[in-house]
């Protein structure tokens, strides 16, 4: 890979598909898992700069274990308490707010670092803005090293690799051939983005080896650009019949962008509503609002594998920035 911002930064293999790509990587994650400290010589000397444009936990501690993993040191900058305003507009003229643009910026990171992470969030106020990408697109192109995502305005790639670690991983303890995997909307209490709904729908099924089904109330539609090949219900319950794993997560309104229309706690997953699916795992993203989006009862309960998703996130990001050391010598 050269960056890796979506799944379609994969590279198959000579005669191989985006499928095989995708479960290539996974392995690779495992064996991390397996022996963590196996491929320490790989980031001998190297350097990934962790720019945070908005707050995180999980995704910020498992890239610096990761790096470590591999013998790399991270650098962790939160640029909107520790560094100056940053301009992404070509062209801008710098009279108000901002103070240094990123065309100056990134290519310093680039001689700093041999990989540039960035954690970027939405404004969900201009859909057309947000899905731009214009943050991650600036760096890309002036950092001249590669790009990592640790979540952008649209999609959160190193969760989805995780997502199907995880399922993969889970599904080794099982005889499910083809699982049903069930994305299930959760009320909340404010507007959240669409990214990991998004970069989840289009990992899966780009992944192809699951019937998957996106589930939501009426107009909670999700760009189709990342949804293609999904079947899309508003009734949870015939989406939950015989599920295999259920995800559930929040996202606000598409078409008229970021808003919240209801929080039915009717959609709430509970585990009244696990009895129709096939003992179902039921995956969060976290952090979780509980009795919210999940019961108390499902996530401290045997459905939930919640905390090994999370515990996955070290080995997706490994396994990512073993691949970009790799390939970008």
């Amino acid at each position: 890979m050269k960056h890796f911002t979506s799944v379609h930064d994969l590279v198959p293999p000579p005669g191989g598909t985006l499928s095989t790509a995708i479960d290539s990587l996974v392995q690779r994650a495992l064996v991390h898992k397996a022996n963590p400290a196996a491929a320490r010589s790989t980031g001998a000397g190297k350097r990934v700069g962790c720019l945070f444009l908005n707050p995180s936990m999980r995704t910020r501690l498992s890239t610096q274990i990761a790096a470590q993993n591999l013998g790399m040191e991270a650098i962790v900058f939160n640029v909107g308490s520790e560094g100056w305003a940053l301009e992404f507009e070509e062209e801008a003229i710098m009279s108000g707010t901002t103070v240094e643009h990123v065309k100056d910026a990134a290519p310093v990171f680039g001689k700093y670092f041999d990989i540039l992470a960035i954690r970027t969030f939405p404004s969900l106020k201009n859909r057309e803005d947000d899905y731009s990408e214009l943050y991650i697109r600036q760096f890309i192109k002036y950092a001249g090293i590669p790009v990592l995502s640790l979540e952008s305005a649209t999609l959160h790639p190193l969760q989805s690799l995780t997502d199907i670690i995880t399922i993969t991983e889970s599904l080794q303890e099982t005889n499910i051939k083809r699982p049903k995997i069930v994305l299930s909307w959760a009320p909340h209490v404010k507007p959240l983005p669409q990214c990991v709904a998004n970069s989840f729908a289009q990992w899966i099924t780009a992944w192809d080896k699951a019937d998957f089904v996106i589930t939501h109330p009426e107009d909670y539609e999700l760009s189709k650009e990342f949804t293609q090949g999904a079947h899309i219900t508003h009734n949870q319950d015939e989406a939950l019949k015989d599920a295999d794993f259920v995800y559930v997560k929040n996202w606000s309104t598409y078409t008229d962008y970021g808003k919240i229309y209801e929080s039915d706690p009717k959609w709430m997953l509970n585990n009244k509503k696990l009895v129709t699916t096939n003992h179902a795992r039921v995956m969060h993203c976290l952090p979780v609002r509980r009795n919210v989006e999940l019961s108390d009862e499902v996530l401290d309960g045997p459905n939930s594998i919640v905390t090994r998703e999370a515990g996955n996130r070290v080995w997706a990001a490994q396994a990512v920035l073993e691949n970009l050391l790799q390939h970008n010598g």
